[in-house]
């Protein structure tokens, strides 16, 4: 048993100094900036134009190219009067102002229940370049048929100073490097990969969970997992996959047919198959502090490589398979030692390019344990995140001010304040929406998760104004909200 064991190890370690290798730093800057605009569209078979309203992120991998081609994500707000309100609109941007005089904007969103895309571009004048960078004639399609025309303009009197003033240049990081596995041939622990999606035609939830475990008594590691679809109005499916043989990787996840790595997420579990692509809306996010990612001092910690993305492909399950198209989501990364004693966590997007990212836990160390949880809250409004930093929401000042959380089921709770804000988060899980696993931690203890890739969730921002707590934002989430609450 010693020698396999010390070569497993061995080859394992080989396969993540190969990983960490590749893992650049962060020194990139990308761009983002908003954008609001304003305008009609006439559907076919309407005899009148109909009100519409674009708020809009985008968000570029790299800072702008006024002499070339840049090619950007865009999520936010599509609202057109008595037929669309849809938070969750997602698309891309080619700004391309000189080389192919143009700005073309591909967004898809809901509208009455039927899936559309809008298709339109700025054509770039230099003999007219106030109008022809503000007025965006577009076409609305439908399955590729054409249903409706339009017209969109940017307000430059209101809108040009804030659209000025909303640009960023953050820094990014390679979200393949994040990817890459942690573990080094230690025993005792626990390395996953894990993604969250809705489907914006019918409301489906998908959670894909990629787990390697590599037991305490320095037994073979092996890899694991499951898929499960939370279709709305309809009992949770879900098929697991494995244990099978860790061979290691480079990239993310690999075993067994199954694979998470950049950009792509493949496999088949059961009656259920998934083929996927992914594309990063978003620099990373940290919910915990940056360096326990890079130093795993803390008994675990998680990361976003994108704190948002979009999917398409396909998912079947049973007789049905779904048709993602710019399907709002995340994945993410945990490494550590194991599952917390008890723990509950939130994905929420938000829409407009604003994500919530919640884990509060009690820890399973002695004297930890009977701590009240840590909670390590992260919100990315307008390429901002607060608190500007992990620890604050965790432990606030010398243990003073940190943020509270009240965790159970059907609802849990998290509150705090940081600054002149203030947050109140409520989920709610429904059990009729809520699926019970069984996880084994390396040590061989076992914990029951109960997820829901169709919580709800209301959120409440205020600031301190003029004396008194107002209202900043307010969030309600009906059945789009990712949660979990984990228990002994």
């Amino acid at each position: 048993m010693r020698t396999p064991r010390r070569s497993t190890h061995s080859a394992a370690a080989g396969a993540s100094r190969t990983s960490t290798a590749r893992r650049p730093g962060t020194s990139a800057r990308g761009t983002s900036f908003g954008e609001t605009m304003l305008g009609t569209v006439r559907l076919d078979g309407e005899d009148r134009s109909r009100p519409i309203r674009l708020d809009l992120r985008v968000t570029a991998d790299r800072v702008l190219r006024p002499l070339g081609t840049t090619e950007a994500h865009a999520s936010g707000r599509v609202r057109i009067a008595g037929r669309a309100d849809d938070p969750a609109a997602a698309g891309q941007l080619e700004i391309s102002p000189l080389a192919r005089r143009r700005i073309r904007y591909r967004l898809s969103f809901t509208a009455d229940g039927r899936r559309l895309t809008l298709d339109g571009w700025k054509s770039v004048n230099p003999r007219r370049p106030v109008k022809s960078m503000t007025v965006l004639p577009f076409t609305l399609h439908e399955d590729g048929a054409p249903v409706g025309e339009g017209t969109l303009r940017f307000p430059v009197a209101t809108g040009l100073l804030p659209f000025l003033a909303g640009f960023r240049f953050p820094r990014t990081a390679d979200v393949g490097g994040l990817m890459a596995p942690r573990w080094r041939g230690e025993p005792g622990r626990t390395e996953v990969w894990y993604t969250t999606v809705t489907d914006p035609a019918t409301g489906t939830g998908l959670w894909l969970h990629h787990e390697l475990t590599a037991p305490a008594d320095g037994s073979e590691p092996y890899a694991h997992g499951w898929a499960a679809v939370f279709p709305k109005g309809e009992p949770v499916r879900h098929a697991r996959f494995g244990p099978g043989k860790w061979a290691g990787g480079e990239h993310g996840f690999s075993a067994d047919g199954i694979s998470a790595v950049p950009g792509r997420l493949t496999g088949s579990a059961g009656g259920m198959r998934w083929d996927l692509t992914e594309q990063a809306a978003d620099t990373p996010l940290f919910t915990f502090p940056r360096w326990s990612w890079r130093r795993p001092l803390l008994p675990a910690a998680q990361i976003l490589p994108a704190a948002r993305a979009s999917y398409g492909g396909t998912v079947s399950y049973g007789s049905t398979t779904l048709q993602l198209a710019g399907a709002p989501g995340a994945s993410a990364r945990i490494y550590g030692h194991g599952n917390a004693h008890r723990w509950a966590w939130l994905h929420a997007d938000l829409g407009g390019g604003d994500v919530l990212e919640i884990v509060t836990a009690v820890s399973r160390r002695p004297g930890l344990r009977r701590l009240p949880p840590l909670v390590f809250l992260r919100l990315r409004r307008a390429g901002r995140t607060w608190p500007r930093r992990a620890e604050r929401s965790a432990v606030g000042w010398c243990g003073l001010g940190r943020f509270r959380s009240q965790i159970g089921l059907p609802t849990w709770t998290v509150t705090g304040r940081a600054g002149l804000r203030r947050i109140r988060v409520e989920v709610t899980q429904p059990d009729e929406r809520t699926l019970a696993l069984g996880y084994t931690d390396p040590d061989g203890a076992q914990a029951v998760c109960r997820n829901s890739e169709r919580a709800d969730a209301h959120v409440l921002l205020e600031r301190w104004w003029w004396g008194g707590w107002r209202t900043e934002r307010e969030w309600h989430l009906d059945g789009t909200a990712h949660a979990e609450v984990g228990t002994r």
